[in-house]
């Protein structure tokens, strides 16, 4: 199966100590302003989601959106969550731990936006 949003194994390691510490948490891509364009990660429920926003998928089990005027744009790719040192945005959970998510992406080969479009 072809996945939208994927996460690297560092990612995917933040996200358990962000859910031991938390519970359940979600994800939301920043669109810009205050913290650029950057994954943000809440408790699951503290980000009220509008009908806009689009579940691209889970990386950890937790469930992570877009709004879909930027999922226009970033439909062709798969997001790569991943981690890396440093302070993030002021809202997004991982901020404490001197971590911060970071999106990466690789465009999908024609093939896989045809199996997506079936899906």
């Amino acid at each position: 199966m072809t996945e939208r949003v994927i996460a690297t194994d560092a990612a995917l390691e933040l996200i358990e100590l962000l859910k031991q510490r938390h519970g359940p948490i979600m994800f939301h891509q920043s669109g810009g302003c205050c913290d650029g364009s950057a994954p943000m990660c809440y408790e699951q429920g503290d980000l009220l989601l509008g009908d806009q926003d689009v579940r691209l998928g889970e990386i950890g089990e937790s469930p992570f959106y877009m709004h879909k005027n930027q999922f226009n744009y970033w439909k062709h790719t798969q997001l790569i969550i991943d981690v890396v040192d440093g302070r993030g945005g002021m809202f997004s959970l991982e901020g404490v731990e001197g971590k911060r998510f970071l999106t990466r992406s690789r465009a999908f080969t024609k093939e896989e936006l045809e199996k997506l479009s079936r899906e």
